[in-house]
């Protein structure tokens, strides 16, 4: 199926670093899998920790978490991450697949939730199967969640309950472009924080203390202006479009 015709994102969650015996590059091929069955069932298929352009992680990961039309959550070896980011998912009661391999047990909150289940080991006939299953699992999953109102991942099956959102509201192009900035400035500090703790655990001569300082100063000054000026300009192009809106009324 081609991109034009999906129906939206599906987000992953998942392990992607080494855990309970099993490489990184295990869990690229676990990635491949999950991608391949996603795009299967007509879905493009993304980590909710990727985006594109620069903005603060954990926010990314939150309005991924919220705004994905539906998520499949690897829960093999219970990385931490993993568990919460599940569990910020299932807050929200929007339509979730958990899977895990044959070596991980299942955990007692989430239990009551269907697992799909694949070999650790990878192996091709099983992953087959487990690839079919999933793809169907996505599609039923999807299906029942924008048909029926009533349809409930986890939340409603203990009780009513008032289920979390987030507020979401379209910006100016100035707001958008001003909170951008504040994201890189935010992560120019922290680098400049983290520049200075390690400074502070070095012992350097004055002449080397000075020359650092110097050169820190420059390089922060340089960025700083180069992000005013985007943002004038930005601004600038902002106001005449307005102006040639208001002309073309």
């Amino acid at each position: 199926m081609s991109k034009d015709e999906t129906k939206g994102t599906c987000g992953i969650v998942m392990p992607i670093s080494a855990l309970d015996g099993c490489t990184e590059s295990h869990w690229s091929d676990v990635l491949e899998i999950l991608t391949e069955a996603i795009e299967e069932a007509g879905f493009e298929a993304n980590l909710v920790n990727h985006a594109e352009g620069i903005e603060i992680i954990h926010k990314r990961i939150i309005q991924n978490l919220y705004e994905n039309p539906i998520i499949v959550c690897d829960v093999s070896g219970k990385n931490p991450n993993v568990m919460f980011e599940l569990g910020l998912r299932l807050a929200f009661d929007k339509p979730t697949i958990i899977i895990k391999d044959d070596k991980t047990p299942y955990s007692f909150d989430t239990s009551a939730i269907e697992h799909l289940e694949y070999p650790r080991d990878l192996r091709f006939t099983k992953i087959v199967e487990f690839k079919q299953k999933l793809t169907d699992k996505i599609v039923g999953t999807y299906t029942r969640a924008t048909s029926d109102d009533g349809y409930t991942t986890f939340l409603k099956h203990f009780g009513e309950f008032k289920v979390a959102k987030i507020d979401q509201e379209e910006i100016a192009g100035q707001e958008f472009i001003l909170e951008e900035l504040r994201n890189l400035r935010y992560s120019m500090n922290k680098l400049e924080r983290s520049y200075s703790m390690n400074k502070s655990e070095r012992v350097l001569s004055s002449a080397d203390e000075d020359r650092l300082r110097s050169r820190s100063y420059h390089i922060s000054s340089k960025e700083r202006g180069d992000a005013l000026n985007a943002l004038l300009s930005a601004l600038k192009s902002t106001k005449q479009d307005g102006k040639n809106d208001e002309n073309l009324s």
